[in-house]
């Protein structure tokens, strides 16, 4: 699902492509391929002053180890406790995001008696960022005003899909030696790379959002070298990629459904109605008006879309959102609704890269039909009953029916060579729905699901949570994962622990929302 989207009728179908099998397992050779260590430089930041960086070398292709290199980008927190309980790889998760500030976030976030014990490691996954080659395979794609996401006629749905087609042959004319090995199973395999050149036996791994399916694709690959791993907010690996997509845009709905119900029960503030259904009619009313006029020239349905979608991801964007909404819908100012695209929204050259990863690895991970009728088909039945982002994320996906190198087939997850896996999933998260924690809890034996009862943000570890993150500290310190001593109802009959939501935001922190804690990317 995209952070913000963009991207018909073609005559017939598009030829399928060739699939691609991935092996299910890969066992370490002895001795094991050397890997350089890596060479640790200061690259302070004012947020994270002890924060290292370095680069280790790795192949393109790891089925041809003596061919061509790429560069990964690392980033580090050494320990200081006297005893080190090795180095924990932290992913914030994407495809597509940058990992190198998350080594400092996570060292910041955990308890300084936790933290002391790990080299909290970050790094760029193969296409991102510092990581060279970095992929941007059409820049500016993103800038405003796009065409409206919803293909009401032919001409619109044309349009659009003929942007889509354009942007795979972009990555194509520029990057097609590359993609092939953009996958997650490539990525996966970086990491025993940087696990080798960090001299470690083991790994403990620990991943958000999309950085959960990277994990479980690297137990998979290499079960024997994994000690401890934490996965937050699970994507579900029997939906990889296109039924993700169509189930997050229920999901996405029915957030962005509980945010205007929030709207009107603070109607007092926001002067929008106490009707949840009629200020949801008056938040279409402000896309169809946006359609005719965009917002300084910038503001248009798609980006109005683009904006509203972080709110699906973490309320604590709720205020600003429902101020821009009232300043446009009652008084006709824009400014504030603006000024929310430009903060939550807007595109620059992060996110181009970001989004040249995110197709590059969704499109080679997994089958996705090449017939654009069966996406228009889906879209339209899923977009009846959630209008909110279908098409919006439709489009961020349609490269993957143009893309020009074949799928993988997705590995099998499912592991009982693993020490105790903790696992965390809020039951609202619309960016990986609740499912995908069950899914996942039933394919790791051994593993703990820890559920946010209630809970409707993604990424919730170290986010405010006092119940997770004693969870989280105590498996880390010790190992140690709950296990569930009664059969319960609800979300409680699949967790071993049950804990509270926190609360929802109250509109007198309207001005002082912050930021993401931490990066809760596509998945």
């Amino acid at each position: 699902m995209q952070k913000r989207a963009a991207v018909l009728i073609a005559a017939g179908a598009v030829m399928a492509s060739a699939v691609t099998a991935v092996p299910s397992t890969a066992e370490p050779r002895t001795p094991e391929p050397r890997a350089a260590a890596p060479s640790w430089k200061a690259c302070a930041t004012k947020q994270y002053p002890k924060l290292q960086c370095a680069t280790v070398r790795a192949p393109l292709d790891h089925d041809d180890p003596g061919g061509e290199q790429i560069t990964l980008a690392l980033s580090r927190i050494p320990h200081t406790a006297k005893t080190s309980q090795g180095p924990l790889l932290v992913n914030p998760g994407g495809p597509g995001a940058s990992g190198l500030t998350m080594a400092g976030f996570v060292a910041a976030s955990l308890p300084a008696e936790v933290a002391a014990q790990y080299d909290v490691i970050g790094f760029d996954p193969r296409g991102v960022g510092a990581s060279k080659p970095a992929l941007d395979c059409k820049p500016g794609y993103f800038a405003p005003v796009r065409p409206d996401s919803l293909p009401r006629d032919l001409d619109t749905e044309r349009t659009n899909l003929a942007r889509a087609a354009s942007f795979a042959r972009a990555c194509d004319d520029k990057y097609g030696s590359l993609l092939r090995h953009m996958g997650t199973v490539s990525a996966a395999k970086d990491l025993d790379v940087i696990r080798r050149a960090l001299g470690a036996e083991k790994i403990n791994y620990f991943g958000y959002s999309y950085g959960t399916y990277l994990g479980a694709v690297y137990a998979k690959l290499f079960p024997q070298r994994v000690r401890r791993a934490v996965l937050d907010s699970v994507v579900d690996p029997q939906a990889v990629w296109y039924d993700a997509n169509l189930g997050q845009d229920l999901a996405f709905d029915a957030r962005h459904k509980a945010f205007l119900a929030w709207v009107a029960r603070h109607d007092a503030t926001y002067r929008l109605g106490t009707d949840p259904a009629k200020v949801e009619a008056r938040w279409y009313a402000m896309r169809a008006a946006l359609a005719k006029a965009p917002a300084a020239g910038k503001v248009g349905p798609a980006e109005l879309e683009d904006t509203y979608l972080p709110g699906g991801y973490y309320n604590g964007f709720w205020p600003t959102l429902a101020e821009a909404f009232s300043a446009y819908a009652n008084e006709k100012d824009t400014a504030p609704l603006v000024s929310a695209f430009e903060s939550l929204a807007a595109s620059d050259p992060t996110d181009d890269n970001g989004y040249s990863v995110y197709t590059a690895v969704q499109c080679r991970d997994a089958a996705w039909p090449r017939d654009w009728g069966v996406w228009h088909r889906d879209n339209w039945a899923v977009h009846a009953k959630a209008p909110f982002s279908t098409w919006n994320n439709a489009w961020y996906n349609a490269p993957c029916a143009f893309w020009p190198v074949g799928s993988e087939t997705p590995p099998e997850v499912a592991n009982d060579a693993l020490p105790p896996v903790l696992l965390f999933q809020a039951t609202e998260d619309a960016a990986t729905p609740y499912a995908g924690g069950v899914s996942v809890r039933r394919a790791l034996r051994g593993s703990s699901l820890v559920v946010e009862q209630g809970g409707g943000n993604h990424a919730i570890t170290l986010a405010g949570n006092a119940c997770l993150d004693g969870h989280l500290a105590r498996y880390l310190e010790t190992g140690e994962v709950p296990r569930a001593t009664a059969t319960g109802t609800g979300a409680a009959a699949d967790a071993d622990a049950v804990c509270a939501a926190t609360p929802e935001p109250s509109p007198r922190t309207a001005r002082a929302a912050a930021p993401l804690p931490h990066p809760a990317h596509r998945v």
